[in-house]
């Protein structure tokens, strides 16, 4: 099965039905598909064959979701790229993939004027938007590009299951970024996994807040024009237009990552919007504090899953949806569950393994690594068969998150390996200290971290932002977290900033917190 049959299902049965609203253009099933049909077409023109790849540099959009389909309309490699990244970065990206085709939004003219400088070799970009596109490259409008290409789709049997459809690359918090491949099996199955999983049907709206190009809401693309249901997009994260957005447009569903939502239920006035078309609302791409879990539920007034995932999966690995037997506790007991990380998504296998190999015991106490194999699991890293055996071994990826699990099956992260903290011969978990500085009433956003010490060789270090309005001190908050962690666990410092520094995706930087408070090797040298 393969990403060209997905589309062709949807307008076999859904052609007149509305299909993506997108900065106040709609469009049917029937209208998306042609211009897919017809992007595929121009692609074919400049010389995209299959296993070629495609990158795209822009916002949410419906041309964004155009290229997801037409790229894989000729099996070509779509290559998503962070909007947030410099163009040193973008220029790495674009070597390593070997894209010779760039789909960009105007709006990063810039960005695309500087690759020239970096020998960055383009035979063609298409150009979105308005505004000024003078670059050293051929460039064509992306409406001009397909108003003279043929609507018509190609054969599904030229496309195969194993074929290359997507290449991610990491935000290399742990150095050089690396391109994660994704096949058409692999998107195929993920999606066929949360139709089910989500009960996603052709009444679902779907509204695309996260980035497209990452996986917490790219998934989406795929599961819920499967099922011949809507999307719609919004271009930057304004949490006033995605709020009016989700109220106008009657969305039902949708993924954000913690530090969205934790801004949305922080809006002024967001009470005031009506949500009641919310059947369901997903949280995913970081840990969650159960204390915003608990917000997210009171304001949206709609049921909650926490997903946890990763680039190499898809994303989804775990949702916190309750087993039949757990819908008949106590509400308390029931979030319990909902705020957990999950239980194994369909098609998933998944274990928690201590360093040598066996498996934790289910008693939510034993740390252990989180491996998983199944049908959507990459099959490795774009030209590095070395990072690959290193993440795939006996057909296992490891992750490198480390969680326990409860007796019902259920997984709780705790931490990533690389951010637990060892201090003084005991394991701190930053999760662990950071959702008791969420349940802080002053405090708006929280990062843990691990600092040298000469005398306990790590100490715990807490970097915070207030909410607006509300005050607290250093010692006020480390007294806090002693009352509710041991007091080994609690922050030994405490720094005060305007904002954490965030990913292209919304998430915390950790990485770009420790550049900051620990000194590199060459510096302690």
């Amino acid at each position: 099965m393969n990403i060209p049959f997905i589309l062709e299902k949807a307008v076999t049965l859904y052609a007149q039905k509305q299909a993506v609203v997108s900065e106040g253009k709609r469009f049917t099933y029937a209208d998306l598909a042609r211009r897919v049909y017809k992007l595929a077409d121009f692609l074919r023109s400049v010389g995209i064959r299959r296993g070629d790849c495609v990158a795209i540099l822009h916002e949410n959009s419906h041309q964004f979701l155009e290229a997801y389909f037409s790229t894989a309309q000729i099996g070509a490699i779509l290559n998503p790229l962070n909007t947030r990244l410099s163009p040193k970065e973008l220029a790495f990206i674009l070597k390593d993939s070997g894209a010779t085709i760039l789909i960009a939004s105007r709006r990063f003219t810039s960005s695309v004027k500087i690759l020239s400088q970096l020998e960055i070799e383009l035979k063609q970009v298409i150009w979105s938007g308005d505004g000024d596109e003078t670059t050293p490259f051929s460039a064509v409008d992306y409406e001009d590009a397909i108003r003279g290409s043929t609507p018509k789709p190609a054969p599904l049997s030229e496309v195969s299951d194993d074929d290359v459809a997507h290449l991610y690359y990491t935000s290399g918090t742990t150095g050089e970024p690396k391109g994660v491949v994704l096949t058409h099996k692999n998107v195929c199955t993920h999606a066929l996994a949360t139709i089910g999983e989500l009960r996603l049907n052709d009444t679902d709206t779907w509204i695309h807040v996260a980035p497209l190009f990452h996986l917490a809401d790219a998934w989406a693309t795929f599961a819920i024009t499967w099922v011949g249901a809507r999307h719609i997009t919004v271009p930057d994260f304004d949490p006033p237009l995605v709020l009016e957005t989700m109220e106008n447009e009657r969305a039902t569903i949708t993924n954000m990552i913690p530090t969205m939502w934790n801004m949305l239920v922080n809006t002024a006035a967001v009470n005031s919007y009506d949500f009641s078309s919310l059947r369901v609302v997903l949280s995913g791409g970081a840990p969650i504090a159960p204390d915003l879990v608990r917000k997210i539920m009171r304001t949206f007034k709609c049921d909650y899953i926490q997903t946890y995932g990763m680039t190499e999966t898809c994303p989804y690995l775990t949702l916190s949806i309750l087993k039949e037997g757990l819908t008949r506790l106590s509400p308390e007991e029931q979030f319990f569950y909902k705020a957990k990380t999950g239980r194994p998504m369909i098609g998933v296998l998944l274990k928690v393994v201590k360093d040598n190999g066996e498996e934790v015991k289910p008693n939510n106490k034993e740390v252990g690594e989180i491996i998983v194999k199944g049908d959507i699991v990459t099959p490795g890293y774009w030209k590095r068969p070395k990072e690959t055996a290193a993440a795939i071994k006996g057909g296992w990826l490891y992750t490198g998150d480390l969680a326990v699990v409860d007796r019902e099956g259920y997984v709780n992260i705790v931490d990533r390996k690389k951010d637990m903290i060892v201090t003084g011969g005991e394991n701190v978990y930053s999760t662990e200290v950071e959702n008791v500085l969420y349940s802080h009433p002053a405090i708006l956003e929280a990062a843990v971290i691990g600092v040298p010490d000469p005398t306990w060789g790590e100490v715990v270090k807490a970097v915070v932002v207030l909410r607006e309005g509300k005050e607290a001190t250093e010692e006020e908050i480390v007294n806090y977290c002693k009352a509710h962690i041991a007091r080994y666990k609690a922050p030994k410092s405490i720094d005060f900033l305007p904002g954490l520094p965030k990913t292209g995706s919304g998430k915390i930087y950790k990485k770009g917190l420790k550049e900051k408070y620990i000194p590199s090797p060459q510096k302690m040298g």
